[in-house]
């Protein structure tokens, strides 16, 4: 039996998450539990399963920078250098997110976005259309998985698809620096 192939992968995750089903899928950074940003519904499935409060916002992906005026008012001009000089992974946090659901806005509006890397989520992505949530593949209050064999039983069974990719790489990740820009240019680190 022939591995699966990044194409066979992005189609089995788009039929998914069209349907408005939630996908675990590698990133650029930890494993990640993944909807369409714009479906209420989905994103209640995994407000539910990390039994998390729906109170708090969650991280977006976007396949590139050229679309982040579709989700955000405005971006601060040192955001765009910090977005192409960035060596780490960086998921900023930006005022006024737009053509998402609300839930995963923060109380102030806010919107968190970072630009993938990852050839399979960038694909995933452009193909799809839209934004695609992204939150650690833990239950709140536990520690995100280093690599794919520490994802619990519970997120595992807990989803619509396992993306059948890197499901073996044993390096271990870091999630993404945190970082929220006012409009105002100040800069303040969420995450490290």
């Amino acid at each position: 039996m022939r591995p699966p192939s990044l194409e066979d992968e992005i189609s089995r995750a788009l039929e998914v998450l069209k349907k408005g089903g939630i996908i675990l899928y590698p990133t650029d950074t930890i494993w990640g539990i993944g909807c369409d940003a714009t479906n209420d519904e989905a994103i209640s499935k995994i407000f539910s399963l990390k039994q998390r409060e729906e109170s708090k916002s969650l991280i977006v992906l976007l396949d590139t920078d050229n679309k982040l005026l579709r989700y955000v008012k405005e971006v601060p001009e040192q955001a765009w250098t910090l977005i192409e000089y960035s060596e780490r992974p960086l998921t900023i946090i930006y005022e006024n997110g737009l053509n998402v659901s609300k839930k995963i806005l923060g109380d102030d509006g806010s919107l968190a976005i970072r630009i993938t890397k990852d050839p399979f989520c960038q694909q995933l992505i452009h193909k799809f259309g839209k934004p695609l949530i992204s939150t650690s593949a833990n239950i709140s209050g536990e520690l995100p998985p280093a690599s794919f064999h520490h994802i619990t039983p519970a997120v595992l069974n807990g989803v619509d698809y396992v993306v059948n990719l890197r499901q073996n790489d044993k390096s271990t990740s870091k999630p993404s620096v945190i970082m929220k820009i006012g409009l105002n240019g100040a800069v303040k680190f969420i995450r490290k």
